[in-house]
């Protein structure tokens, strides 16, 4: 009598001269037996593993499936595997489908619908920005997949509004004392390159950590220290919502990036000869130290970048084609700050009184 599968699972082995790893076990549709290592001793870990090979077992080959019949942690464990990895900025995708997982991972996915979706909202109980980010995420795990034949159709995600966007920004005197906190503290020097290039260019966190002081590049951005150009992207990297055109350096950058390279460094953001793929701890790190009064993220930096710009008078035109930013969201989000903000108006309202 043949054995019943015990179906796929983990298990820690323990070889000698080895360190301990998590395997998943299966019993294959012939009877043999599967194994596959996880790469990893930390339960977690191998437990997402498990999960993704689970979902990539049951997914259907014979043609898209009704949403009736496939499940949402299918969808995201598609998204994950086959869009994730080449997307701009995978991080994000992985967090938030984190997030997502436990509400979401079991349901079908027709029962993404409106009442659903506020259900999510309440459960999660996060900030509106964030829950918004996330279903955001779904919506786009399931247009992949019916784009990709893995579903038949996708359902619409019922968004929760859009929170209203405060956009903060720092001072010359503040941006100073975080470079200087930054540069004293032998942990934190590649906070004040971070800092510096995005001051100087507004280029968004994730395109400043692929930075290289060399080029040209195929999958990473890199500055031309000849002729003074920092390329955001490299020349095999698509197109992505978040523009990264190639910038011209301001002198000041381009003497710092210069020097740096002068230094042996590869990365412009590294520490030990080695790219630093995140500066959360060390952004945080700085702040405390620096003592700002403020708590700005790492994308204030950008806003700052704009709003100085606006404040010494650059037009609209120049400074979306500076900072690769749409000339809509320069008037919307940046204008006010500049000193001809409104100067028309008020003289014809004064001239006419």
């Amino acid at each position: 009598m043949p054995r019943v599968s015990k179906g796929a699972r983990l298990l820690l082995t323990k070889k000698s001269g080895r360190p301990p790893c998590y395997i998943i076990r299966d019993t294959g549709a012939d009877g043999r037996r599967i194994e596959r290592s996880t790469g990893t001793s930390i339960l977690e870990d191998a437990e997402r593993e498990l999960e993704a090979y689970i979902a990539d077992k049951n997914r259907r080959d014979s043609g898209p499936s009704r949403p009736e019949e496939m499940m949402v942690g299918d969808v995201l464990a598609v998204y994950v595997d086959e869009h994730a990895p080449n997307a701009a900025d995978p991080e994000r995708i992985y967090y938030a489908v984190q997030a997502l997982i436990p509400f979401w991972a079991d349901l079908f996915v027709s029962d993404v619908k409106g009442a659903t979706c506020r259900r999510y909202v309440k459960w999660r109980d996060k900030a509106a920005g964030t829950v918004r980010r996330e279903m955001g995420t779904l919506q786009a795990a399931l247009r992949y997949c019916a784009k990709e034949g893995y579903l038949t159709v996708s359902p619409q995600v019922s968004l929760p509004s859009a929170p209203e966007t405060k956009f903060t920004w720092l001072t010359r005197d503040e941006v100073a004392k975080l470079v200087r906190t930054a540069w004293r503290d032998p942990r934190s020097k590649h906070i004040a390159r971070f800092i510096l290039i995005s001051i100087y260019t507004g280029t968004r966190m994730t395109a400043v950590l692929n930075l290289m002081l060399e080029g040209p590049a195929m999958k990473n951005g890199w500055f031309d220290l000849e002729r003074g150009i920092l390329h955001r992207k490299g020349f095999a990297e698509g197109k992505t919502n978040k523009r990264r055109k190639a910038v011209k350096m301001p002198r000041q950058l381009l003497g710092h990036a210069r020097r740096w390279h002068r230094n042996g460094q590869i990365w412009a953001i590294e520490i030990k000869g080695c790219r630093v793929g995140s500066i959360r701890t060390s952004w945080k790190r700085i702040l405390r130290d620096s003592d700002i009064g403020k708590e700005p993220n790492r994308h204030t930096l950008k806003h700052t970048a704009i709003t100085w710009a606006m404040q010494k008078g650059m037009s609209i035109e120049d400074a979306a084609d500076f900072f690769d930013t749409s000339p809509e969201t320069i008037r919307k989000t940046y204008w006010h700050h500049h000193p001809e903000y409104q100067t028309r108006a008020v003289q014809i309202i004064e001239n006419k009184c």
